[in-house]
């Protein structure tokens, strides 16, 4: 079966070769990095013009991996999408569809979203997990171009013009030794406090505090950062940013970060951010309340910043995103001459228990560990639909954000515009590896 993957959203992969292709109007290149995050030296960039690495190669629109013949040490393949043309944004192209394939059938499909100002995606990647490999779809942009890319990874490059003096600050809204977190001013106020809230003042948007337990969290995160040279919302030990938060006993709502390197004072930061119309939005965002501040310098005096903006968790809140996603989903159905769905309570007990599993045991898929489906679920929480079907996501923030995902995928879309089904449950929990997990279980009379 075809996994139609939306961002966060992970498959296993068999043994064998694998090949991803993006067609179109679009450069595929390929970074191979270690444990560490890093590559080991040029010969692991793979792109138009080295189109060979060990067990990777690239074929125009094809990428072809073999994970048992990488390079020693291989534990992560970032697949990178430009344009074919460096002079057309990607905003101004089609979008583009990444297929996975091995074994000789489809395997996942990803359809990242449009692009804004960003002149490269991050689409996917392909990491080693235990004994076996899987793929998981990212669409992150970024700002600085193929040699921004590179260089983050590790890649010496230099540009036709020479290499800069400086490297220019790089970052997703949204990826030597670690040097030392953040300080707070005298007093204990966090010196980027006060330049956020003069700016939401301006806005006339409220301020907001910070949080300590945000704050020792996005320290370890900027310090991991800095220790590894990347910028990525996981650690290569495993642990995602959003593990980290609720590790130290935080439990939010909704929570959006900076992972940015290169400005080296709060200023700088700030105004890295608010030149960027994908990273300027929670400065004047009243969803926010909570604000969790750290950065970490690693050997060569570059900095990494971890930036939480967050609403914390209420009982209130998490019913008012289930109620926002049966509202959204019922507009996609209006504006396609179909009835609404009514909400069923014995669906979102099992919707909910089924993100909240996914999020605790740190899987992503239709079907848990012990083998039990959709309708297995539906039917433990006394659910009598004779038709079920299951929409899943993770990795997005808001309600409109995972419904428009999953009317841009034609499986998820097909599920929402059924016209038999009748009623439908909601499950979101926010935690685990991806940050977000939702679910929509659908019930119907045949």
């Amino acid at each position: 079966m075809t996994s139609e993957l939306v961002p966060g959203g992970n498959r296993a992969l068999p043994a064998g070769a694998l090949t991803i292709r993006v067609p179109g109007p679009f450069d595929v290149s390929a970074i191979v990095t270690g444990e560490d995050g890093r590559t080991s030296g040029d010969g692991d960039f793979v792109f138009f013009n080295q189109p060979r690495a060990p067990g990777a190669r690239l074929d125009g629109d094809t990428l072809t991996v073999d994970p048992a013949r990488l390079r020693p040490g291989a534990r992560r393949v970032t697949v990178v999408l430009s344009p074919a043309d460096a002079r057309t944004p990607l905003a101004a192209l089609p979008s583009p569809v990444m297929t996975v394939a091995g074994g000789g059938r489809v395997l996942a499909r990803f359809t990242p979203l449009r692009p804004a100002a960003e002149t490269v995606l991050l689409l996917a990647e392909l990491y080693r997990r235990e004994t076996g490999w899987k793929v998981r779809a990212l669409g992150q942009g970024y700002a600085e171009g193929l040699a921004g890319v590179a260089r983050d990874f590790g890649i010496d490059v230099e540009d036709d013009a020479g290499p800069p003096p400086s490297l220019p600050p790089s970052g997703r809204s949204a990826p030597a030794g670690p040097g030392p977190a953040s300080a707070a001013a005298p007093g204990g106020q966090d010196p980027l406090l006060d330049l956020v809230n003069s700016r939401r003042s301006r806005a006339g948007v409220r301020p907001v505090t910070v949080d300590a337990r945000l704050a020792a969290a996005a320290r370890a995160h900027a310090a991991d950062m800095a220790a590894h040279g990347r910028l990525s919302a996981d650690s290569p030990s495993g642990t995602s940013l959003f593990q980290r938060v609720t590790a130290a006993g935080y439990a939010y709502l909704i929570l959006t970060e900076h992972l940015v390197s290169g400005p080296r004072t709060p200023a700088e930061f700030m105004d890295y951010c608010l030149t960027g119309p994908e990273r300027h939005g929670p400065f004047a965002d009243a969803t926010f309340t909570h604000l969790g501040p750290g950065h970490a310098v690693d050997a060569t005096g570059r900095t990494y910043w971890t930036v939480l903006w967050v609403r914390p968790y209420s009982p209130a809140g998490l019913e008012q995103a289930v109620a926002d996603v049966l509202a959204l989903t019922n507009a996609e159905r209006a504006a396609a001459a179909l009835p609404p769905l009514a909400a069923d309570p014995r669906l979102a007990t099992a919707a909910r228990a089924h993100s909240d599993d996914m999020a605790r045991r740190d899987f992503y898929a239709h079907t848990t560990p012990e083998g039990r489906e959709p309708w297995d679920r539906a039917r433990a929480a006394g659910a009598t639909h004779r038709a079920i079907g299951e929409n899943i996501a993770c990795g997005q923030r808001t309600p409109a954000e995972v419904v428009r995902g999953w009317m841009d995928s034609p499986g998820h879309r097909a599920n929402i515009l059924t016209p038999h089904f009748t009623h439908l449950g909601v499950g979101y929990a926010p935690g685990g590896r991806a940050g977000t997990y939702w679910t929509q279980l659908f019930g119907g009379a045949c």
